[in-house]
């Protein structure tokens, strides 16, 4: 007898926005272009996936496609999402960077 199973969407699950955040951070942290994606979608999602799009300045069918698997999200399509879901992105250095690094300049030849 076969095993049955029932549809799972995380994005039923993810109702609180600590939750969602731990979920974006965690996908930042891998550094996995469709992994972030998956994760902003889920949230969208959670979050009623129309709205988000109206605040992101995108159709709803955009936002799918650009959260699906095979998608790219443009970096305006990206920020627009984040601004709507009322999350910031901030930048630190790596641990293995020590600090600050000195960027390299070259000079331009006259």
């Amino acid at each position: 007898m076969a095993t049955k199973t029932l549809p799972f969407d995380p994005a039923e699950h993810l109702a609180n926005p600590e939750d969602q955040a731990d979920l974006l951070n965690d996908a930042l942290a891998s550094g996995d272009a469709v992994y972030i994606a998956n994760a902003l979608g889920t949230i969208a999602r959670a979050r009623g996936m129309s709205e988000v799009a109206r605040g992101a300045g995108v159709t709803r069918e955009a936002l799918y496609k650009a959260f699906s698997a095979k998608g790219d999200p443009k970096l305006s399509t990206l920020l627009g999402v984040l601004k709507t879901l009322d999350f910031r992105l901030s930048a630190r250095p790596g641990k293995a960077s020590g600090g600050r690094r000195k960027v390299a300049r070259t000079r331009k030849a006259a």
